[in-house]
């Protein structure tokens, strides 16, 4: 249970340390879940380039490393009208060399890796808090989940 968004980012930064180049993490939750500020906890503990933001408008941002190790792609597929336009983004360079987010990406990205995290976001409204759960797919992810 994460009860402000403070906890969010800080689970987001200690997941980060568990993640490596080529690593792909789906993001699924309604508006309001925490995806976004999930993303800026997973940043921080990447040491990548800010600020986080919602990419709904850009479609997707790179964020580049500031430590030396794998930039941050953030993508947004809510406007997205599935594989093929996320295909579009030409993200299969940047899968191989980047940890790459994708929020609103329950059946859109899936396919951009057999091994990726898949992180579900339920928001209480009444109290704001969060449930998250967290399922690995892959060989990447057979020993276990980093947090």
């Amino acid at each position: 249970m994460l009860t402000t968004a403070d906890d969010t980012r800080a689970f987001g930064e200690t997941l980060a340390a568990g993640l490596r180049v080529g690593d792909l993490v789906i993001l699924t939750g309604g508006l309001g879940a925490g995806k976004t500020t999930l993303t800026q906890g997973l940043a921080a503990g990447l040491g990548v380039r800010g600020p986080i933001t919602s990419p709904t408008f850009v479609i997707a941002r790179v964020h580049p490393s500031l430590v030396g190790g794998p930039a941050l792609v953030h993508v947004d597929a809510y406007r997205l009208g599935g594989l093929a336009e996320l295909d579009d983004l030409d993200l299969d360079t940047s899968l191989e060399e980047s940890v790459t987010v994708v929020e609103w990406g329950h059946g859109v990205a899936e396919e951009l890796s057999d091994d990726r995290l898949e992180i579900v976001l339920e928001a209480d409204p009444a109290t704001e808090s969060r449930t998250v759960t967290v399922t690995g797919h892959g060989d990447r992810w057979k020993a276990g989940v980093p947090c």
